[in-house]
Order: C-alpha cells, then structure tokens, then sequence
C-alpha cells in the first residue's frame, strides 16, 4: 500500500506532462466548490497512475526504489553527533598528520612546506571539507549515489571509490608494521635500540641509540667511506622490511610476520565494521582521543633532547624561494587531501548518516583546526627528534635519515627510547596510538567501499560486504609486505593516493560548482542549516579552488617526473603500472558519461533541461526523508533564492514540478506519515 506523501510525492516529480514537452502543466482558476469536490475526490483514490511510457516507468522505479527503499528506518543514522564529530576527526587526524605530513615536509624543505600547507588548508582544504559534508548530509547518500544530481558524472564517485582503495591497500600495511613494532616493545631491551650485526650492510657502520659518532672513534680515512646509520633506521630497513631500493630484479617475496600483522589489521577493521556505523561510532570515542594523550607525553620528551631546537627551527624557518616551486604546493594540496580526507568519499559517506539539519559548519571548523593542529604537533615531535639524531650523527638535518614513508618509524622509535623509565611502556602506548590513528582513518576509507557495495547489492549483509572488502584488502596489501614493499608504496601513493585524488577532486568540484551550480548550493545548505554562506564560500567553490587544482594538475602532468625511491628513478614497468592505476580512475569518468548518454534516448534528453538531460539532477536528488523533500521543493520555488542565477541555465527544480493539494503540505491528521 502505497502511503498518500509518495503518491502526491511521485506527483511532484513528474515531469512529463500529456503533450510530452516536458514543462509545468498549465494551471487554470477553479472555484471553491471545485477545490472542495477534488479534495473529496483524493481522499477516495489514489491520482491517476503515471503514463505506461519508458520515463514514466523509470520515475516510477526511482521514487519507490530511492524513496521507499531508502527511507530513515532502512539507512543507519549515528546515534550521537558526538560519535559523528569523533569518528571525523579520528578519520582525518590519522597517519595522514603523524606518519605522512612529516616525511612530506622533509621532503619539501621543511618551513618551505609549511606556509603553503597552511594557506591550502585555509583557502582549499577548509571549502572543501565543508562542501562535501553538505553534499552528502543533504542527500544522504555515499559517493556514488550523490550524482543523482548530475548522473553524466557518477564515474567520478566510482573512481574515488577506486582511489580509496587503493589508498587502503598501503595505508593498512602502515598499520601492520605499527603491530609489528607492538609486539616488538615487549622485550626487555627494545629491539632498534642496539645494532645488529646480522643485519649490517658494507660500507655502513651502525650506531646505537643513546649514543653519539664521536664514540666511535672513527679515523679520517675510515669515516669517509663509511656511512654512519642510526640503529632504529638500521632496525626498520633491515629487521622489519629487509628492504630493496632497487627493485629490477623484482619485489621478492612476502614476510611471514608482516602478512600475518597485514591479516589482523584487518581483522580489527572487519570487528569495527561489521555492524556499520553504529559500531564505528563507539569505537570513535577511543581512536579520536587517546592519540593526544600519547602525542603531548611524546613532545615533552622530545623538546628535552639535545639537538632538538635545532630541528624544530628548520621545521618554521621558511625558504622563500621554495614558494615559487609549483612541486611544494603540489604537495601541500595532496597532503591536505590526504590529512583531511578530501577527495576519497568518506567525508560524503559519513556525513550521509547524520540527520538533516545537523550543524556541519560547526564541526568543519573544529575538524579543519584539530587537523592542523595536530599536523603541527606531529611536526615538531618528528623534526625535534630529526634535530636530535641529526646532533647525534654529526650531520645536516636534511641528511639525518633517508626520507619516505618510513620516517616515522625510525623517528618516534627513537625518541621512545629515551625515556629512562620503562621506555617499554612508551614504546606500547606510542604504537598503540599509530594502530588507533590508522584504524580510525581506515574505517573512514573502507566505510566508502562497504556503502558503494551496499548500494549495489541491498540484498547482502553488512557483515558479508565489510567481510569479502577485507578479504580483498589483504590481498591486495600482500606486495607491500615484500623487500620491494616500500619503493611500491612510493609508487602507488603518487599515482593512486596523490596525483589521482587530486584528478577526482578537480572534477568534484568543477561539477558541482559550474553544473549543479554554487547557487543551488548555497540554496540547499540554507534549507539544510538555515545559515547563508558568503561571499568567502562562494568565491572558493566557484572560482578560486578549481582554477588553482586545475593549475597544479596540469603543471604536476606536463612537467613530470618519474617516482624515486632512496634517490632510485623506479623501473620503467612500474611506472606504467601506476600511470595505469590513473587512467583506469579517469576512465570510470568517460565510461559513465559514454553509459548515459546511450541509455537516453533523443538528443534532447541527453543535454536539455526539464530534469531529462544527463547534466540535470534526476527525480530522486534531493533530502531522502519525503517530508524534507517536499519541504525543498516548496522552498526552492517560494524562497527567497529559488530564481538566484549562475546554474548554467538549468531551471529551478521546483519549476518543473506541481505543486501539492493544501492538506498535503498542511494536514498532520490527514497525513500523519508526513510529520514522522
């Protein structure tokens, strides 16, 4: 039985009136007796049933599939904002900010990095961050099923969703080997703490934690040709990864111990997941907290060492002339994607289980400054630690260690082992902190795939997806857990984590800036918050954020440079595989747009307007609950905004529909299901 909302809401969705021109119908004065008569008459039945033609089946199975199928009973909602708010910054202030902004900003010559990051954080990060909260709590819908609002484009959502993936398949292998170095700190004597003669390589010479070169009693000509190497870098390269730089002859073969730390990672995501959100949000509370704890213990110490203020200097002290090089503010954008979570569709997902009229302004502005905030702190615990080594080995800071992915395990190691008492404990407290940061943002990424697949497959079970998506993610991370691990890692984080989210989010945004419109944006958060945003927001959506993404892509494309790993240019044949991991993203794009405008008919249904073409929003875009979608619909055509101009010529969608009897948009007895 269908409820009277979806009747009279497939009424106001449908577009196509008898002459088939695809405009409103033409309304014509009736006296009051006639009201009165019509009002009798649908209280006794239901309207006339849409016409029997291919787009009114089609709105048919939209509306009853995305309205009833979809309604706030079936999809999960947090049962907190405060689980919401935590599992956001849990997901954005992960390793993102304390594994990979401070191997970034040591690539890019520290304060150099530092200015640029800052200001894309304020300028693109921050806009950005809150575009796609509201996109995805206005719809209630995951990445993919957001483009309802222009369905030419839905590859991109399958692309980001590709990118995460991919992201995921490394980033869990991060969390692997901060397991690896768990069970490793229950030692009496913390294994990177003293060097290891089976694990020595010619013409290096370790030294041991605690210690500094001028013990070693190193002669001239002996200390030129020997290279001096810290015992946690000694520990991590050659205990933990058995790492080779070059990988011509091939990336070996899979570690026992890190396949089997791969496995429980993902384990642990599986038993958070298995239940959605509402067991992520729980798990929320602990993995967006006990991180600060650890961290702030760790600055501490790390500010106490020798050396420290050294390293903490060349972290602020900018280098101008670095400002001028587009590669640094390349970085600073893909770290902001990758720190805030920008660009892979977690943002969008987890916002999609908020209610309604959630404040997401307020919770932008926090996540946005507990992310920077927590970038900095990482910062200055890893270059003070960076500054103390660099004291230690008697060299530059900038040469103190080999950059890449694994600055953090060879950095905050170092400082554990400082303290005097029970460095055991800091050592299980620090590494605990890494999993809880990783599991929080890996959550994030794996919660985008689950939906996607939930979406496709509304038959399966939570439990079945966040199962076979795991399994999938462990076979996947298996050829990071080789000695040629980490120079792939390098590689796919160019290809798969930096250089094709930022190609996803240059098309997020054009999309939703100059097709959908910055005017129709602004009007639906106005509905959603009832807060109008400024000029400030404006400018950013629709001018400032895809001009500049656009400029650093090109730049990034035309002047490439093929990925080094340890100074190595990668073998040719890796390179390709990660220029395929791009292109594969970008062709979701093309395969979609190619896919609708087959699948509509006329040319005019491909590009015109009326809520048809494939550049349009489509009948079922809009807030999921019926009462908000009416509510919407009845706004965009009487508020103040609903003719606002700059929406690429499209007409309002509240100009394409009828509006609704008095007693549906006023009656509660009548319609009691419309005030649920």
């Amino acid at each position: 039985m269908k409820t009277p909302a979806l009747i009279w809401l497939k009424r106001l969705l449908h577009l196509e009136n008898s002459d088939g021109s695809g405009s409103a119908p033409a309304t014509t004065n009736t006296t009051d007796d006639e009201s009165v008569k019509s009002r009798r008459l649908l209280r006794q039945q239901e309207p006339t049933p849409l016409p029997a033609t291919e787009s009114g089946a089609a709105l048919i199975d939209d509306i009853e599939s995305d309205i009833e199928g979809q309604s706030e009973d079936d999809r999960q909602t947090w049962d907190n904002p405060i689980e919401f708010l935590l599992s956001c910054i849990s997901m954005s202030v992960g390793l993102g900010n304390v594994w990979r902004f401070p191997f970034t900003a040591f690539e890019n010559g520290g304060g150099a990095f530092l200015i640029p990051y800052l200001i894309v954080l304020l300028l693109i990060g921050r806009p950005l961050y809150l575009l796609e909260l509201s996109i995805g709590q206005f719809s209630s819908s995951g990445c993919v099923k957001m483009w309802d609002l222009a369905p030419a484009f839905r590859g991109i959502g399958y692309g980001q969703s590709l990118a995460t993936f991919i992201v995921c398949s490394y980033y869990c292998v991060l969390i692997g080997i901060s397991c690896y170095y768990l069970f490793s700190s229950m030692q009496s004597v913390l294994p990177w703490t003293v060097c290891h003669p089976e694990l020595a390589e010619n013409s290096t010479i370790c030294l041991p934690s605690s210690h500094n070169k001028s013990e070693l009693n190193l002669t001239m000509e002996s200390g030129e040709n020997m290279t001096v190497v810290a015992s946690t870098e000694q520990f991590f390269r050659r205990g933990v990864l058995k790492e080779v730089a070059d990988i011509s002859n091939g990336i070996g073969m899979p570690d026992p111990a890190l396949v089997g730390c791969l496995v429980l990672c993902w384990l642990m995501i599986y038993l958070t997941l298995r239940k959605g959100v509402s067991s992520s949000g729980k798990v929320a509370y602990f993995t967006a907290l006990f991180p600060y704890a650890v961290m702030l213990t760790l600055l501490v110490r790390g500010l106490t060492l020798p050396g420290s203020l050294e390293g903490i200097i060349f972290l602020f002290t900018p280098q101008w002339e670095k400002l001028l090089e587009m590669k640094v503010w390349y970085a600073a954008v893909t770290q902001s994607f990758f720190s805030l979570g920008i660009g892979f569709g977690c943002i969008i997902t987890f916002s999609s289980y908020n209610r309604f009229n959630h404040n997401i302004y307020r919770d932008a502005t926090i996540i946005s400054i507990a992310d920077t905030f927590t970038s900095t702190l990482a910062g200055i615990i890893t270059f003070s630690i960076l500054g103390h080594l660099a004291h230690e080995l008697g060299v530059p800071i900038e040469n103190v260690v080999k950059s890449g992915a694994g600055l953090a395990f060879i950095s905050y190691p170092e400082v554990v082992a400082k303290f005097e008492f029970a460095p055991q404990l800091f050592a299980v407290l620090f590494f605990l902190m890494l999993i809880t940061l990783g599991l929080g943002s890996a959550v994030g990424f794996v919660n985008v795939i689950t939906t996607l697949l939930k979406d496709i497959c509304p038959g399966l079970s939570k439990s079945t997806i966040s199962g076979l998506v795991c399994l999938a993610g462990v076979a996947a991370g298996i050829v990071f857990t080789t000695p040629g691990g980490q120079p792939m890692l390098e590689l796919v984080d160019y290809y798969g984590g930096s250089l094709l989210i930022l190609a996803m989010a240059v098309c997020e945004v054009f999309v939703l800036a100059w097709v959908y419109g910055t005017n129709r944006i602004i009007r639906d958060l106005k509905f959603m918050m009832h807060r109008e945003l400024g000029v400030y927001w404006r400018f950013c959506w629709t001018y400032l954020i895809p001009l500049t993404l656009t400029s650093i892509l090109a730049y990034t494309i035309i002047f490439y440079e093929p990925v080094k790993y340890a100074k190595v240019e990668l073998p040719l044949g890796a390179q390709l595989v990660g220029w395929a991991m791009f292109v594969t993203g970008l062709l979701a794009i093309a395969s979609f747009m190619v896919f609708e405008f087959v699948r509509l008919g006329g040319w005019r249904r491909k590009f015109g307007g009326g809520g048809g073409g494939m550049f349009s929003p489509m009948v079922t875009w809009g807030p999921s609950k019926v009462q908000h979608r009416m509510d919407w619909i009845n706004f965009t055509k009487h508020g103040d905004m609903a003719t606002a101009a700059g929406n690429s010529g499209e007409p309002e969608f509240a100009d394409m529909v009828e509006e609704p009897p008095l007693e549906i948009r006023t009656s509660k007895s009548l319609y009691p299901d419309l005030n649920q």
